[in-house]
């Protein structure tokens, strides 16, 4: 009897907050992407904090291990749900930087950066559970800090071309902090009704600098 259990212990996907692979065929494709449809489904009903492997197995009309194929934990399914996502900011924040030309409109673009992640997240009750899990589980922190060190990295390349006699000790401060200042505003305002959260937004907007690479 124990080495049943010991048995049945062993086989238990580990948990790592990543998805097991990543399928190359048609069929593997199509059942993965059923995994994650079914998976918002659930999200956008009950949240995520309520999601059980279980029920996508239920829903999905999926065996355990077919489910555990891909994915050995919930965690990894909300990973790979946010790591989507997080590409449709990253395509929001490259086409903003990719308009600055000086102080002035680097200001707007971060304006407009702020502008639109607020409604995307408002528009995408799904995606702002998902966003606010990913601080809240120790296994998704990482995909929130990756994330986080992508918009540094692009806003710091725009700051290296306004401002190349700083330095990049200096720059790369500026950069962090001045992105997670802006997740921060974002994350207050869409916790807030939608008009108090606009006007969050607005107040937040005020307050930037008129040269923010001048910050020191």
């Amino acid at each position: 009897m124990g080495e049943e259990v010991a048995v049945r212990r062993k086989r238990q996907p580990e948990a790592n907050g990543q998805p097991r692979r990543i399928p190359q065929q048609k069929r593997g494709r199509e059942r993965f992407e059923k995994i994650l449809s079914v998976a918002l489904e659930l999200i956008e009903k009950n949240g995520s904090d309520a999601l059980k492997m279980s029920e996508i197995v239920e829903k999905a009309e999926l065996s355990f291990g077919a489910l555990y194929q891909y994915f050995p934990d919930k965690s990894s399914i909300i990973r790979t749900l946010a790591e989507r996502f997080n590409e449709q900011g990253r395509a929001c924040v490259a086409a903003e930087l990719a308009m600055v030309t000086d102080a002035t409109t680097l200001r707007q673009a971060l304006c407009n950066i702020a502008d639109q992640y607020y409604d995307f997240f408002r528009q995408e009750p799904v995606m702002r559970d998902i966003w606010f899990a990913t601080q809240a589980d120790r296994l998704l922190q990482e995909v929130d800090a990756k994330d986080m060190e992508f918009h540094a990295q692009a806003l710091l390349s725009v700051l290296a071309k306004l401002k190349p006699e700083r330095s990049k000790g200096e720059l790369v401060a500026i950069a962090r902090l001045t992105m997670q200042l802006l997740a921060a505003a974002v994350r207050y305002a869409i916790s807030l009704d939608d008009a108090e959260g606009r006007a969050a937004i607005a107040l937040y907007q005020r307050m930037l600098p008129s040269d923010i690479a001048l910050l020191s």
